[in-house]
């Protein structure tokens, strides 16, 4: 009987957290998940990102459940900027874009309760959705380096941030991709490195 009992529940559980394209989505507080595809030797890697950096990159976005792509800056032709850990973008990114190398691949599977909740965004990531990015670092800046061209589309918005980012500065404190709560602060600011594992899939 418990043996049977414990199949149930290993069943179960297998149900609940599918495998990525199976049809389901990640349960919503499950852990971020990070493996990097393309590693930099440390010995070319003299700087990693770190809490206000400015990033530049180059990123693939997909439904978990079913692989569809939702968004794309390599179909763009353009690489995006942002300033990481500061709640310019959503948790997942904010989190699991740190220490990391210029050159560097990696891909980050974001629970929606690193994402966008039960909310959704726009019409191609609905609510409850498990997300999963490629992204390539491009390049480090100094947070505080002034870009121009940055600073007005933090304003007003642009076409590069899509449904996925918001549209701007009055979008950019609502909503899961907001600043971080008081109590999430330690949380996302005092982690560890990322896991080393590698995601074969994607």
């Amino acid at each position: 009987m418990k043996r049977l009992a414990a199949f149930t529940f290993t069943a179960l559980v297998a149900t609940v957290a599918g495998k990525q394209g199976d049809g389901t989505d990640l349960p919503p507080d499950s852990m971020l998940r990070i493996g990097v595809k393309k590693r930099v030797p440390d010995s070319e890697c003299p700087r990693k990102s770190s809490t206000g950096d400015k990033l530049e990159v180059h990123y693939v976005g997909k439904l978990y459940k079913n692989n569809e792509q939702f968004d794309s800056s390599r179909d763009r032709g353009e690489p995006f900027s942002f300033n990481v850990g500061v709640g310019r973008v959503i948790q997942g990114w904010d989190r699991g874009l740190l220490n990391m190398c210029e050159g560097e691949l990696r891909k980050i599977v974001v629970p929606s309760d690193l994402g966008y909740g039960d909310v959704g965004s726009g019409s191609k990531i609905p609510g409850g959705a498990t997300l999963v990015f490629e992204v390539e670092l491009l390049k480090i800046r100094d947070g505080n380096e002034f870009d121009e061209e940055d600073m007005w589309g933090d304003m007003y918005g642009e076409d590069m941030y899509g449904d996925m980012f918001g549209g701007g500065m009055m979008d950019m404190m609502g909503g899961y991709g907001g600043f971080p709560d008081d109590e999430n602060v330690d949380d996302m600011y005092d982690m560890d490195d990322p896991s080393e594992e590698d995601f074969a899939e994607f």
